[in-house]
């Protein structure tokens, strides 16, 4: 995994990321014995849901568009480390990307997202190639998700505490996400809500609460209630 340091005296711009040699790792002790168990069981559960779904998701990416399965994009983890993101492809590959100075999120009735896909994002199914990235222990089955590294560039320059976020592993669902505030977003009040739910999390997190989480997100999914688009 790449790992992006920018020097102290300077503070980033918007197409760089803030990483932070972080204090908090220590002090939440990131690499809890229980947290890493209750990743490897679940994860390799999560994992084989994966493998039986896989031929099913596949063909229907493939008849709907061109391109890959599986999309992968660089993110940004604990302690600012870079790794790649696995995710079922839910976007055509010959729509055009926004240009740098734009946050490249998607917004409702995205013209860039196929229709299968839509139904991919509703149900989170779109997400379960993440289970390789919590077996690899890249990411968590809870904690805060993990964005891209040009808008994690953009956040850390908007709000001052954002980095603490990079002080656990990000997780396939969060607290923020049980609770309904996931999607592309650039407004800055809906981002400041989410933050508040990841600084909850880190500093209230138990395996009580993952489990908590855990059982939100799947009903949000069976019940399309996922406030994904």
């Amino acid at each position: 995994m790449k790992k992006v340091s920018l020097p102290s005296s300077r503070k980033p711009t918007n197409l760089e990321i803030n990483s932070i040699s972080i204090d908090y790792a220590q002090i939440y002790n990131e690499r809890l014995i229980w947290k890493r168990a209750f990743d490897l069981f679940f994860g390799s559960i999560g994992t084989l849901i994966l493998a039986i779904l896989y031929p099913f998701i596949a063909l229907g990416i493939k008849l709907s568009s061109n391109g890959p399965v599986i999309f992968k994009q660089e993110r940004t983890g604990f302690d600012g480390e870079i790794f790649d993101c696995y995710k079922f492809r839910t976007m055509h590959t010959e729509q055009e990307e926004k240009s740098v100075s734009e946050l490249d999120v998607t917004d409702k009735n995205d013209s860039r997202i196929f229709p299968f896909a839509s139904f991919l994002r509703k149900t989170n199914l779109d997400e379960i190639p993440q289970f390789i990235n919590v077996l690899k222990g890249d990411m968590s089955l809870v904690g805060p998700r993990p964005y891209p590294i040009r808008e994690n560039s953009h956040w850390n320059t908007t709000f001052p505490d954002f980095y603490q976020r990079f002080s656990v592993k990000p997780g396939l669902t969060g607290l923020a996400q049980a609770y309904g505030l996931r999607g592309g977003t650039v407004d800055i009040y809906q981002m400041k809500e989410r933050l508040k739910c990841d600084l909850k999390y880190i500093k209230k997190r138990s395996l009580y609460m993952d489990i908590k989480l855990i059982i939100m997100t799947i009903k949000s999914m069976l019940t399309f209630k996922t406030h994904a688009h």
